[in-house]
C-alpha cells in the first residue's frame, strides 16, 4: 500500500529482457532500510525488490518486472536511463498524506496539454475510454506513482476525457512531473474506491 507522495527519484541503470525485465534502479536510499521481498512503487508500480546494494545516499535494488506489467505500462517505461518515481511501502503508523494506493496500474494516459499559470503547471492529460467513468472532478488520481487532484475534467465523444491537473513547483522538482511533455504517456491508477465501483457494476451487467 502508498500514499502516491513520491520520496526519491530513481534511475534504471541496467535493464535486461524484453517482455520480462530485470532491472536495477539506483536510489538515494539506505540500503540498511530495504528488505528483499519489500515492495517499493516504481513510477506507480508496485515491485519486489529482489536484490539490493551500494552504500547510504547510493544505493542501489533490482526487480523483476513482468510480461502483464510490462504490457499495462507505458512502453519503453523499463529501459536504462528512465527516472523513475520511487515511494516506499506504507508503514504502519506513517502519514497518509496523499491517498491510498495499490500501485496497480490501471491504464496509460496522454499529456495533451502543458501550460503555465502562475508558478503552476496546468497539465492536461487523456485517459481512456474505460477509465473515463471513475475519474471525477476533485477526485484523486495517481499519474506516475503521484498523487494529484482532479481540477476539472472533460467528456470527449469517443467515450474518452481529458482531465486536467494542477503541479506546483515543489511536485514538479520532486518527481518526474516536471519532465512531462506534450505526447508523452503516463501510468494511471484510479482511486481505490473508483476500482471497487468498477467492478460491482461490472458484475451488475
Amino acid at each position: 500500500m502508498f500514499t502516491g507522495i513520491v520520496t526519491a527519484l530513481g534511475t534504471i541503470t541496467q535493464a535486461t529482457g524484453t517482455q520480462h525485465v530485470h532491472a536495477r534502479i539506483a536510489a538515494p536510499f539506505d540500503p540498511e532500510g530495504i528488505a528483499i521481498g519489500a515492495s517499493i512503487a516504481c513510477s506507480g508500480v508496485c515491485l519486489t525488490v529482489v536484490d539490493k546494494g551500494g552504500v547510504a545516499g547510493d544505493s542501489w535494488f533490482a526487480v523483476d518486472i513482468s510480461g502483464e506489467t510490462t504490457s499495462r505500462t507505458v512502453a519503453g517505461r523499463w529501459a536504462e536511463g528512465t527516472t523513475l518515481n520511487l515511494e516506499p511501502a506504507l508503514k504502519l503508523g506513517d502519514e497518509l498524506g496523499g491517498h491510498i494506493v495499490t500501485g496497480h496500474v490501471d491504464g496509460v494516459g496522454r499529456v495533451v496539454s502543458i501550460s503555465t499559470v502562475g508558478d503552476s503547471i496546468r497539465v492536461i492529460i487523456a485517459a481512456p475510454a474505460d477509465l473515463a467513468p471513475y475519474i471525477a472532478e476533485k477526485g484523486s488520481i495517481t499519474v506516475d506513482g503521484i498523487s494529484l487532484t482532479v481540477n476539472d475534467i472533460a467528456d470527449q465523444a469517443d467515450g474518452t476525457c481529458h482531465f486536467a491537473l494542477n503541479i506546483i513547483p515543489h511536485t514538479a522538482k520532486v518527481t518526474t512531473a516536471g519532465e512531462w511533455a506534450e505526447g508523452a504517456s503516463v501510468n494511471l491508477e484510479i482511486d481505490v474506491l473508483a476500482r471497487y465501483l468498477k467492478r460491482m457494476q461490472a458484475l451488475k451487467g
